[in-house]
């Protein structure tokens, strides 16, 4: 019994102090820069929209280098309203986003494997009509050729049909009357999560962001400083 004690503390001690390496990382590196690209042409506006949790790239819906409404469609969602101005899309663990739509709903099972690289991944697109900066929505005017930089990332997130089209998850429950999800690329785990996809973005197009942030919080931290 004594040595059991003995294994079992040693076992405690030893996931604490990974849980403690692994957030004082991701403190450290989600507050050094990815410092943003010299930018002298400002033609597309998008912005960084984040909760507590989550971050998402939203883009206007239609311009002379994009038309998402194309790919994604008005169709898929509850609405098949297509007067929006603005989609935003995020990427992240398709048992989140598909069986937690509340956190009381979380199970056990659906954070181990979202954690371990055992669930496939989900794209959310939200069609908005209108966006509002504040607090929690960045804006960010780029140029055209670093927009193009951002679908090219975002469409390369996307799984494809033959067509080339994205695949609407159709047995998904969307959130609202103006969202659906789409399967995804890539496995969410804890070092590759919902907001690393989003800074990774920022990344692509030229746009300040951190060397690495599992958390909202990090690139938050970025455009508030």
């Amino acid at each position: 019994m004594r040595k059991f004690l003995k294994y079992t503390g040693y076992t405690v001690v030893t996931f604490l102090l990974l849980i403690l390496v692994y957030l004082g990382a991701a403190w450290m590196l989600s507050r050094l820069t990815v410092a943003a690209e010299t930018n002298a042409s400002h033609q597309v506006t998008i912005y960084i929209k984040s909760s507590a949790v989550h971050t998402d790239i939203v883009m206007p819906v239609k311009n002379s280098l994009k038309d998402w409404s194309e790919s994604i469609l008005y169709k898929n969602t509850l609405a098949g309203d297509s007067m929006y101005n603005y989609i935003a899309i995020g990427w992240g663990d398709k048992g989140f986003y598909l069986e937690t739509p509340t956190w009381a709903d979380l199970k056990a099972s659906t954070a181990f494997k979202a954690a371990f690289w055992l669930s496939s991944s989900a794209v959310h697109a939200t069609y908005y009509k209108k966006i509002k900066e504040g607090k929690n929505c960045v804006k960010l005017v780029i140029s055209n050729e670093q927009y193009q930089r951002l679908v090219a990332f975002i469409e390369n997130s996307l799984q494809t049909s033959a067509t080339g089209t994205p695949i609407a998850i159709t047995a998904a429950k969307p959130y609202g009357n103006n969202d659906a999800f789409y399967e995804a690329k890539g496995r969410y785990s804890l070092f590759h999560t919902c907001n690393t996809w989003a800074n990774n973005a920022l990344k692509a197009c030229g746009q300040k962001a951190c060397w690495w942030t599992p958390f909202s919080n990090g690139i938050r931290y970025q455009y508030a400083h």
